[in-house]
């Protein structure tokens, strides 16, 4: 006895008379509450309250087209998705392909095989199919099917050749051109877009490479054009294996409901329309499904067309997009954005003075820069570019650079954009982002505003510990003499822990200084302003401009992070014991008045001078000239401390030279950086000792020339005394004949003797 089956509208029937009264398709299903796949894929027929229209395929999903030229991680996380899914489609059509070809090939095993095909059908809502996995519609659908297979196997005709040529041209040529044309194009599409993408990938990398000085305008042509006719390539390439991807999820319905479509109607002309199982009910049933595979069909077309159509509009849109680096004139630099997006270089040192350069996607999240890999499925975290500072940097042979530091300095970024107007957006937005303005209600108006200049360097703003000081009120504090600012002594309680300590070292009563003096403070005992002191900013790796850095022609240059502890006035300088006892006192002080804040700078050492300077502004804080460092040296048995002592001229009332002891906390690098200081001190000497050598010998070839001078001078002398002689011995023969003319000439030979006679006399002058 056959089951009842319940109708649309409540009632129940058998099964097989309520089918011949002529009971829509819906109740081919056996057991009542779920609506029939007919009637879910439209079949136009069902009575009950509502139907699902025929033209209505619930489910398709669909790639971007339009984001295409973006080519984001995102958009290619979705195409792995719909090629996963292209490869279940693939791998499930080739295996019905397999079943159907064997109801073709081999009719002596037809029941076997269209048992294998409703098997298959069957198992249709076990596959995970990324895309449109949960299709009901499809999987009632299929399931009918399945059914009426298993019904129709048992009654197959001996007339072979009939069936044959039927199964050929309704069963096997629909899912053979699918298998054979559609998944095809879609490998073809896929290696051709690979080709395209790392084409592109590589233009990329050598429009990169190019050097901004040695510019070659015949090579960067060749490189924008290779960058253009690649990124063309790969957009073009990439919207029509879009639309094949698109397209493939209406085709994969067709390619699947047609042969079985055909399959049975195969089966209905084979049996003319007289078999129990291939009824009336039957026949609607697959008219019902010939209809939504027309409108699967006709929707698909549509489709189609639209995408078409939208890939020429992006194709004409897109086109002065191609080039690497668009005219500012028609796409203007955008100078209010709080979020920002898109494919830039980063740095990655692999060497103490190497690096390479690895492009991946960047986007902004809120006050955090994220990355992202091509294949990552989600982005990672960069940096917090809250209170962070930005600025344009000249890097190597590459254009368009940037680096940005967080707001501590600890950690900073060197990033290149690919064009100029990127370049210039990404710099503006880290910088809205530093001030915060992404919070605000309306922050492209505050944007405005308050954006001046984004190509130049950034100041943070303060950090939530500096504001969080400056908001404390004065009174919740603690007295002057437990924390000072700049040189405020600690009174009693310093005088009686100065007590323990050696008077030949350190004098009773000596204040301690926790911070460091501003540039712009006033001068203090023992803390003489110098001439470095000047509050520039300061680029601690070498400076590039108009201006020449004090430190330019320095050999040596290292940096150190350290942390300021504190410092005071020594009597003594010539021994390391005034170290130890300097940080014996200040670490006693601070324990004592419960001081643990500490300012942390850069030290960097040079051979002329000491600096420490501010890690988020670059602005040097101190300077100490290396020759007035007269002694320095790491704590005994806690290396991370180290001190030196400075030797400066006094305050102002003052002007005796007093010694003061700095003393500092680093990161286990004590040693190294006093190892650096008696390296700089030791490079500094040598070069001392040649400035010496080379001007002792300048001096020397100076009184050499002026010897030669003198000695050429005095031949000169000799050579026109001989001369003189010479005419005046024959003027002498030639008035010998006359007396009068003798007396003449000799009252003339005794003037000129006796003017010879003072050269003479300063010619044996000039021989003395």
């Amino acid at each position: 006895a056959e089951e009842p089956i319940e109708r649309a509208d409540g009632e129940r029937e058998g099964g097989t008379s309520g089918a011949r009264r002529g009971r829509p398709c819906c109740d081919w299903r056996e057991g009542g509450g779920a609506q029939s796949a007919g009637c879910a894929v439209g079949c136009g027929s069902c009575s009950g309250a509502e139907s699902i229209p025929a033209a209505a395929m619930p489910g398709i999903d669909k790639l971007p087209i339009e984001e295409t030229l973006e080519d984001s991680p995102q958009t290619r996380s979705l195409l792995g998705v719909f090629e996963e899914d292209a490869a279940a489609i693939s791998n499930y059509i080739n295996q019905l392909f397999q079943a159907m070809h064997r109801i073709y090939d081999a009719q002596n095993e037809l029941s076997a095989a269209t048992h294998l095909t409703s098997k298959l059908l069957k198992e249709f809502e076990k596959q995970r199919f990324p895309l449109g996995g949960d299709d009901e519609v499809m999987s009632s659908t299929l399931q009918q099917f399945a059914k009426v297979i298993d019904e129709a196997s048992t009654c197959l005709s001996s007339c072979h050749a009939v069936l044959s040529t039927q199964l050929a041209d309704a069963m096997m040529f629909p899912i053979t051109q699918f298998k054979e044309r559609d998944l095809k194009e879609i490998l073809t599409l896929k290696e051709v877009f690979q080709i395209a993408s790392n084409d592109h990938d590589a233009a990329i990398t050598r429009y990169s490479r190019l050097s901004k000085r040695r510019e070659n305008e015949k090579i960067k042509a060749e490189v924008t054009e290779d960058v253009y006719t690649s990124r063309k390539k790969q957009h073009q390439t990439m919207m029509h294996y879009f639309c094949a991807l698109n397209t493939l999820q209406y085709k994969k319905k067709i390619a699947m409901l047609e042969p079985l479509l055909g399959y049975m109607q195969a089966q209905i002309s084979f049996f003319k329309m007289g078999s129990e199982n291939l009824n009336e009910q039957l026949e609607e049933f697959l008219t019902n499904i010939g209809t939504s595979v027309q409108n699967v069909r006709r929707e698909m077309e549509c489709e189609v067309e639209t995408m078409q159509q939208t890939i020429e509009d992006l194709e004409v849109a897109s086109d002065p997009l191609y080039l690497p680096d668009p005219d500012t004139t028609k796409f203007p630099v955008h100078r209010n954005l709080t979020r920002k997006a898109g494919y830039l270089n980063a740095r990655n040192k692999t060497g103490l003075v190497s690096s390479s350069w690895e492009r991946q996607f960047y986007f902004t999240q809120g006050g955090n820069l994220m990355s992202q890999a091509r294949g990552d499925v989600a982005g990672g975290l960069v940096m917090d570019i809250d209170n962070c500072s930005v600025m344009a940097v000249d890097c190597e042979d590459r254009r368009y650079c940037f680096q940005i530091t967080s707001f501590d300095g600890k950690k900073s970024s060197i990033l290149q954009a690919e064009s100029k107007k990127d370049y210039e957006e990404w710099i503006c937005t880290i910088n809205n982002i530093s001030k915060q303005i992404y919070l605000s209600e309306n922050p492209e108006e505050i944007a405005a505003r308050v954006n001046q200049s984004a190509l130049e360097a950034v100041t943070p703003s303060p950090s939530f510990q500096q504001r969080h000081e400056s908001m404390r009120p004065t009174v919740l504090s603690r007295p002057p003499t437990a924390r000072t600012s700049s040189t405020g002594s600690l009174g009693s309680e310093s005088a009686a822990l100065s007590a323990l300590s050696l008077d030949s070292l350190v004098a009773p009563d000596t204040p301690i200084q926790f911070d460091i003096i501003s540039p712009v403070s006033e001068d203090q005992p023992g803390q003489a302003k110098t001439s470095g002191q000047s509050g520039r900013r300061t680029n601690p790796f070498g400076e590039s401009g108009g201006s020449k850095s004090e430190t330019e022609d320095s050999i040596l240059h290292q940096l150190f992070i350290v942390r300021f502890l504190g410092s005071m006035e020594v009597k003594y300088d010539e021994s390391p014991d005034v170290v130890y006892e300097t940080m014996r006192q200040i670490l006693a002080a601070r324990a004592i008045h419960n001081i643990f804040r500490m300012t942390e700078s850069h030290l960097l050492v040079t051979c002329d001078c000491l600096k420490l300077i501010d890690p988020q502004t670059q602005v040097t804080r101190l300077r100490f000239p290396l020759p007035n460092v007269v002694l320095y040296a790491t704590h005994q048995e806690n290396k991370r401390l180290f001190g030196f002592v400075l030797r400066t001229s006094g305050g102002r009332v003052d002007s005796r030279q007093t010694s003061v002891c700095y003393i500092f906390e680093s990161n286990n690098e004590g040693e190294k950086i006093c190892d650096s200081v008696g390296l700089a001190k030791q490079i500094a000497f040598h070069a001392e000792l040649d400035r010496k050598a080379s001007e002792k010998q300048k001096e020397i070839d100076r009184v050499k020339e002026k010897q030669q001078k003198e000695l050429n001078k005095q031949k000169q002398i000799e050579k026109d005394l001989e001369e003189q002689s010479r005419l005046i011995a024959a003027s002498s023969r030639s008035n010998q004949s006359s007396g009068e003319g003798q007396f003449v000439v000799l009252s003339s030979s005794q003037s000129e003797d006796s003017d010879l006679g003072e050269d003479g006399k300063k010619k044996r002058e000039s021989e003395a």
